[in-house]
């Protein structure tokens, strides 16, 4: 906001400023006060109920300085979304800047979301003369966890898990104090009064060390497999490099080949390993740390065995407690400074969600021990409570250098998005996997932290407590309630037990109407738009299985106009966990019978015969299918460990092989039906996997922009929406897009939340709101 040319900048005023973003919890009310206070202007600044207000007075020429610098400066945790500005007459009645008391509404606020380490910090951490020296709990007011630590609003000291800690007059006085940087931090601690590590064994006793981050290093360096407590809960970590350990890791914990992320000292320790542009290192070093999905270099695999196998990508992360970076200050020989985080590391940690196959991640100490019990050798543990579990977001940058959640939780919750339409509070809940609920309030949506797939009654009991939590710490009593279509997820059955309880309406919202008005809401659009929906499976509002659809959106209102050509689905759900079956579906469908057996043994005659007699083989729309279909027939993956698994690996086979032209007539379409079938005959004769895989996501992008165009033409709309998970795939969207945008459309596609279902709780909550309004 540049100074304005035509007024009179000698003379006093007075402006009234109201900023709205994330300018809570984060220290902007110290940044405001140091600020006026070295430009020598009169004034206050306190927390109102939905941002902060400023009084500032002085020179013209220095209000509009402030004005300006205010936005450039910010604290790295603050966001500036828009300035209200007016003339004040009546001067300030005392010299000087203050910091006032608030009149915040907490109905109206939220918390920030946790924040790495600043470098101020750091400086402190890594300073032989500073009493934070190595200190694992060093933080000031523009870093350290928030949500994942707070109890309810305001945030304030005594209502997170750092009230169990009493200040020493030292720390009491920089938090007291306007010109400290501490001023004001709810997180403030020293080694003399603030939280404590220690180790314990495999069996939970104490083990006692001289020196505790020592210890533990010197346990991952001989291939231990340590549970590490962090902001949001526990990590298992072991040496990356060490193959053997990660195969252990592997056999513990039950992940077979879903792939590990691993944490680097800083950038410069990345390159060895993946490719990195200036867009992802951004992403890296943010205040939010997520986990970064990386290309891998052809020698990854040779060097970090097992972590990420076949796959074409590596989830890269940073340090962003300081217990971390005081793992690889150790095992970078305890340098002085922070210059040695500009240096390359040769440390690199596998750094994993601490969770038994299928449950939620563990937050507690006792928990900890008893549930990981025999998954890790050693327990390096605080007694700082986490009170909200919140798991790493995991993010790709996409070819128009926005950033694609896969998951959006630590870093990112309770960030809002913004909604085009207000109405009354309301929660919606999600659907099955990959599970967020979602609390609209105010014009914003609250999505929750990852709570994850509701297959266990301890991931049901999780989800019960976040929407718990969420209620609470927004203050918010909902009026109605919006869910999936489907009567046995846990979800559902929730929303009705609440609604019941008491008496709100419930909103049922078929599943990709929930991944198209997902996108919708974060884009402000209110339709017509065309949404393309594509992923694994979700109950149509006819009863089938849905899973690639074309639809027409607007307000409240869905329409479905196409689909992909249905394929049999042999021995329903176990088809979608073993690709060879929905091989031989697509084999069986081209009239291939004897190529079944052919390709896949003898056992599989009992699926010819299923398919044959159209025995427990639904058929499916789905696009997740389709994908499987393919992976069989190439025999890239018959059966896989973790969802979406197949489609990531013929996802990672044409790397590097440029540009490839889609099948001439590789599809077909008739009456809104997608017909991919004519690619599928090709591919199946195919030897080449890299070349074949590449063709296909070619000509299956081909085929769904004529799709597209076509309806988009014959409905007079000009926006596409594309939701679901199958858009994470990087390949498909791009070239889906370029293809579209070329014939004149304008494609919006998920950045504020998961396109698959990890958003589905938001466009729930949106097409509520557009229903309860009308």
């Amino acid at each position: 906001m540049d100074a304005p040319t035509d007024l009179d900048l000698s003379g006093t005023v007075r402006a009234g400023l109201r900023v709205y973003g994330q300018v809570q919890g984060v220290g902007f009310r110290p940044f405001v006060f140091t600020l006026a206070t070295g430009m020598s202007l009169d004034g206050w600044v306190r927390n109102i109920g939905i941002g902060v207000e400023i009084e500032v007075q002085g020179r013209q020429a220095e209000v509009e300085r402030f004005v300006h610098r205010l936005t450039r400066e910010l604290p790295r945790a603050a966001r500036i979304e828009r300035i209200e500005r007016e003339t004040r007459t009546t001067e300030v009645s005392t010299a000087g800047f203050a910091i006032i008391d608030s009149t915040a509404d907490v109905t109206a606020t939220s918390i920030s979301p946790d924040s790495t380490v600043c470098e101020d910090c750091l400086a402190d951490m890594f300073d032989p003369s500073n009493r934070r020296y190595r200190h694992p709990f060093t933080h000031c007011v523009q870093c350290g966890p928030r949500y994942t630590i707070s109890a309810r609003l305001p945030y304030d000291r005594a209502n997170t898990s750092m009230a169990a800690f009493t200040e020493c007059p030292q720390c009491r006085d920089e938090r007291e104090h306007a010109g400290n940087r501490r001023f004001h931090a709810q997180t403030n601690a020293c080694p003399s009064c603030g939280p404590r590590i220690w180790m314990a064994d495999a069996s939970g006793h104490l083990v006692q060390e001289e020196d505790v981050i020592a210890a533990a290093l010197a346990r991952l360096a001989r291939g231990e497999i340590l549970a590490v407590k962090g902001l949001g809960g526990f990590h298992l970590a072991c040496d990356a490099r060490n193959g053997d350990a990660v195969r252990r890791l592997r056999e513990r914990k039950a992940r077979e080949e879903k792939p590990f992320a691993v944490m680097f000292a800083n950038l410069a320790s990345i390159p060895v390993f993946a490719d990195m542009r200036e867009t992802e290192a951004m992403l890296l070093s943010s205040a939010q740390r997520p986990i970064v999905l990386l290309p891998k270099r052809a020698d990854c695999d040779a060097m970090l065995p097992g972590v990420a196998p076949q796959l074409a990508s590596l989830g890269c992360m940073l340090p962003y407690a300081p217990l971390h970076y005081l793992l690889f200050h150790e095992a970078a020989g305890r340098p002085y400074g922070t210059q040695w985080l500009d240096a390359p590391q040769p440390t690199v940690l596998v750094m994993t969600s601490a969770n038994p196959h299928g449950e939620p991640l563990v937050t507690g100490n006792d928990e900890a021990l008893e549930r990981l019990s025999g998954i890790a050798d050693a327990f390096l543990l605080h007694d700082r409570e986490i009170l909200i579990r919140c798991d790493d977001s995991v993010v790709r940058p996409t070819s128009t250098r926005h950033v694609q959640f896969v998951r959006r939780s630590r870093g990112y919750v309770p960030s809002p998005v913004r909604l085009a339409t207000t109405g009354a509070a309301g929660l919606a809940v999600g659907g099955y996997l990959n599970n967020t609920v979602c609390v609209a309030r105010r014009g914003e949506a609250f999505l929750s932290e990852h709570i994850g797939d509701l297959e266990t009654r301890m991931a049901c009991a999780a989800f019960d407590t976040t929407v718990t939590h969420l209620f609470d710490i927004l203050q918010v009593e909902p009026r109605w309630v919006a869910c999936d279509l489907h009567p046995d997820f846990h979800s559902t059955r929730f929303a009705y037990a609440l609604a019941a309880e008491r008496g709100l309406p419930v909103v049922e919202v078929q599943h990709h109407h929930a991944h198209v008005a997902a996108v919708m809401a974060e884009h402000g659009l209110r339709g017509p738009a065309l949404g393309v929906a594509l992923d694994g499976f979700g109950l149509g509002s006819d009863g089938g299985a849905w899973g690639g659809e074309l639809l027409l959106a607007e307000g409240a209102a869905m329409r479905r106009l196409g689909h992909l050509r249905p394929l049999p689905l042999p021995g329903g759900d176990r088809a979608a966990r073993e690709p060879w079956r929905m091989a031989a579906s697509a084999l069986f469908e081209m009239g291939q019978r004897e190529q079944i057996t052919a390709r896949f043994g003898p056992a599989s005659s009992a699926i010819a015969t299923m398919l044959e007699r159209n025995l427990n083989s639904p058929r499916t729309s789905s696009a997740g299918r389709l994908f499987d279909a393919a992976s069989g027939l190439l025999g890239v993956s018959k059966v896989t460990t973790f969802e979406g698994q197949a489609a990531s690996l013929l996802e990672g086979l044409p790397v590097g092989l440029g540009e490839v032209a889609p099948l001439q007539q590789g599809y077909a379409i008739a009456g809104g039906v997608l017909d991919m079938m004519p690619l599928l005959s090709v591919i199946a004769g195919m030897d080449d996997k890299a070349q074949a895989a590449a063709l296909f996501h070619a000509t299956f992008a081909a085929g769904l922009a004529e799709w597209v165009a076509r309806m988009a033409s014959a409905h007079g709309v000009e926006d596409v929406v594309l939701g679901g998970g199958c858009f994470i795939n990087a390949l498909l969207s791009a070239a889906l897009r370029a293809r579209l945008e070329t014939q004149g459309l304008r494609v919006f596609e998920a950045a504020a939340a998961p396109p698959g279902d990890g958003g589905l709780s938001l466009g729930q909550a949106w097409v509520a709101l557009q229903q309860l309004d009308s």
